[in-house]
């Protein structure tokens, strides 16, 4: 049951709470949703670690399997992989790729790269361009697509200029998720170990970006769908944008805004979406790392109080720890560590948990088993396990 508020909209933060986890499908898991339809109402699955973006997807739909997600991304094209909010791998709707995309090739430079990696804007425009004419009609690794792109473009754009996880990566590789946001470049499946990358247009027939104004609007719509209210400052950090610049988007989308205020502080949700559960948020969830919920919802000391910010945070930084959810907010971490199909799973608490509140872990816990096809044994108790880089 939802309650619809006045125009003048006073809210808590216990509402805020029950309302995000509705709209993420936490508060209960949908029976009829398409893997599609819980990415679109989480704006996007972080995918940097793809098998915990398709567990952030299965907790959201009854009876979904992990083979269901993989065919709706591999086989079904329902979904695509490639770079989202805040230069990250993120899993997307394809019927949004048009909005994304124009709504990403119209942020601002946020950052530089080292003076010696520089691109200038014409060099990153004829990057991209070799990108998309390389991919057009292949799958290719980042070896074949560098070959392709230092070929087109001449030898400076392979020059060992980038700082990378075991050595120093070419000048081009700057550019790989310009060519995403652009709408040059997706990735495909992996090739045994090795990633590949390819054209959206070979899976989406017709593809373009939608005109950058349209797709801002669209992008801040559904972000406020998801995580609203929120403030501009929010919205930046979550999208990888400067604050100003997005203070400056929401004032020109006024008049598809409102403001409301949350326990004396002012936010924003979109005209008229103000709508709100009639009961106080409740639930125990185990969320993957990087789970959409706990990376974008503000603020993050109520979302992550006292422990919570100490031991599910990262220099502040959240989704580097999975995090045991009670009633919308983080109150403990947990570890998987699989061994064949034995699912060894350890939750540590930060408070001692009803009897009540553990059966519903239990379910979780069994759920989580059934999703991975594994056989789940559950040990509450201290995770030793450190933060995922």
């Amino acid at each position: 049951m939802i309650t619809p508020t006045s125009r003048e909209t006073h809210l808590s933060w216990s509402e805020v709470h029950a309302r995000r986890l509705e709209r993420h499908a936490l508060s209960a898991p949908s029976r009829d949703a398409r893997p599609a339809d819980v990415v679109a109402a989480m704006c996007g699955a972080h995918a940097q670690v793809l098998s915990a973006a398709e567990l952030s997807i299965g907790l959201r739909i009854s009876g979904l399997t992990r083979e269901d997600v993989r065919r709706a991304l591999w086989s079904e094209r329902d979904l695509v992989k490639t770079f989202g909010p805040r230069g990250t791998v993120h899993l997307l709707p394809a019927r949004d790729l048009p909005m994304w995309t124009g709504a990403l090739s119209a942020l601002p430079s946020f950052g530089n790269p080292t003076k010696n990696a520089r691109m200038t804007p014409e060099q990153t425009d004829e990057v991209v361009a070799a990108i998309a004419d390389a991919l057009r009609d292949a799958e290719l690794t980042a070896d074949e697509l560098s070959e392709a792109v230092i070929s087109a473009t001449g030898p400076w754009a392979g020059d060992l200029v980038m700082p990378a996880f075991q050595g120093m990566w070419p000048r081009w590789r700057q550019a790989l998720s310009t060519a995403a946001n652009r709408g040059a470049l997706c990735f495909g499946p992996n090739r045994g170990r090795k990633t590949t990358y390819t054209s959206p247009q070979r899976w989406l027939p017709g593809f373009r970006p939608d005109d950058r104004a349209g797709a801002l609007s669209g992008v801040v719509r559904h972000y406020l769908h998801a995580y609203g209210p929120a403030t501009p400052a929010q919205f930046a950090q979550w999208l990888g944008a400067p604050r100003r610049w997005a203070a400056e988007l929401f004032a020109s989308l006024a008049g598809e805004l409102q403001t409301v205020e949350v326990d004396g502080g002012t936010a924003w949700l979109v005209a008229g979406d103000t709508v709100m559960p009639s009961t106080p948020p409740r639930g125990v969830r185990l969320l993957p790392y990087f789970d959409a919920y706990t990376v974008g919802c503000h603020p993050r000391e109520l979302l992550f109080p006292g422990l919570a910010a100490e031991r599910a945070l990262a220099g502040g930084q959240a989704g580097n720890f999975p995090v045991l959810l009670v009633d919308g907010t983080a109150a403990g971490v947990w570890h998987l560590r699989r061994s064949g199909r034995r699912l060894d799973i350890t939750v540590e608490p930060f408070a001692p948990l009803t009897a009540a509140r553990l059966h519903e872990l239990d379910e979780q816990v069994e759920r989580v088993g059934e999703f991975l096809e594994g056989v789940p044994r559950l040990t509450v108790g201290t995770v030793t396990v450190g933060a995922h880089a």
